[in-house]
């Protein structure tokens, strides 16, 4: 029997045993509950995990050059510029390579992540994968699916935001959304947890990998010998195929470092210079479309708020074209982004008919 275990976002602030989730024994019985009550509905049965969107970050790497798929550490490189944060505090874990050649990957942090799984082993339940609910999703899929009390889009997109906030960023969206009604969404969630999950990230990999049984001590001493002599049969040709790749590596990453800084005429150790290089075009590791979700969900989401037209540019910050009911609902936009520390300002305000048109304005460059 497979059992899914989907912890609730709201949980996140305070993990405990008294987590909000729902526990899916089979397509059509899904009931809400604590999760120290479904430790014991499952009474040590084994458990898909399935993790809320909001506890991970999603990203792809560019198209990779070669057909042999990397190791975890050079896909966690490869991204390091996007996500902006140290790599030693993260999990990194990545999917099967997609039609464009790149590398699907998800991000957690690891304090978090094992904290959680400390969390689940005290309660008595055993962790057969761990799954992130958007990430179940198909991959060319803009629905917007409701799951629990919140939407959550697959494909590129990868989020998890509450209707208001999904509608404010639907706009920059290369393809409008497909919105699902309760039984649509179910039906999706179903066939996504009983058939459609094969090509999901599992989070149980690198260090928190799911321990192997143990071999048998003769054989184990059988097979250290034997590793041992193909080592040192091997161990001059290893050495010499290492040598002439990192030359060759070198000096690709020379020929590639030239292309990028040319005024950089003088190398003298290429890693201390590409380092200081990066470290002074380092850039604030939110983007633009983190800021406005930030925006949304502060700010606008909690208002009377038609939003007619959303714009961004570098230097000046967003300017977002609003009508609402009155001024005084200005205002209190106004100061909710005060509270949140968002300093917005109001602009270009008039009254049309029974509705105000103004322009909220947050000067926030990257």
């Amino acid at each position: 029997m497979k059992n899914w275990l989907h912890l609730s976002a709201e949980g996140l602030a305070a993990p405990s045993d008294e987590w909000p989730c729902l526990l899916w024994r089979a397509a059509g019985d899904c009931e809400r509950m604590r999760l120290a009550e479904a430790a014991q509905r499952l009474a040590g049965q084994p458990v898909d995990l399935l993790l809320p969107m909001e506890m991970c970050s999603f990203l792809r790497t560019e198209p990779w050059p070669s057909k042999r798929r990397p190791d975890a550490q050079a896909i966690a490189f490869a991204i390091e510029e996007q996500l902006g944060e140290d790599l030693e505090g993260v999990h990194v874990c990545a999917g099967r390579r997609d039609r464009q050649g790149r590398y699907p990957v998800l991000v957690t942090h690891k304090a978090r992540f094992r904290a959680l799984l400390h969390l689940l082993a005290a309660l008595g339940i055993q962790v057969r994968s761990v799954k992130v609910d958007a990430n179940l999703l198909l991959d060319d899929s803009t629905d917007a699916v409701d799951w629990l009390d919140r939407r959550v889009v697959g494909g590129n997109l990868h989020v998890a935001l509450s209707p208001q906030g999904l509608k404010a960023i639907e706009p920059l969206l290369v393809e409008p959304l497909q919105w699902l009604g309760d039984t649509d969404s179910r039906m999706l969630i179903e066939a996504a947890l009983w058939s459609g999950h094969g090509q999901s990230i599992d989070l149980l990999q690198g260090e928190f990998g799911r321990a192997r049984r143990a071999w048998p001590w003769v054989t184990l001493a059988l097979a250290a010998t034997l590793l041992f002599m193909v080592d040192w049969g091997f161990k001059r040709v290893r050495i010499q195929t290492l040598e002439g790749q990192a030359q060759q590596l070198y000096a690709q990453s020379l020929q590639r470092f030239q292309a990028l800084y040319p005024q950089q005429t003088r190398v003298v150790d290429l890693s201390a210079q590409l380092d200081a290089l990066q470290r002074q075009g380092a850039t604030a590791s939110t983007t633009a479309l983190a800021h406005l979700v930030w925006l949304t969900e502060q700010v606008i989401g909690g208002g009377d708020v038609d939003v007619q037209r959303i714009d961004f540019q570098a230097g000046d910050g967003w300017k977002v074209q609003l009508t609402t009911s009155s001024f005084n609902e200005l205002e209190r936009l106004r100061e909710r982004g005060q509270q949140s520390g968002i300093p917005v300002r109001i602009g270009n305000a008039s009254k049309n008919g029974n509705r105000v048109q103004a322009v909220l304005m947050w000067e926030q460059s990257l």
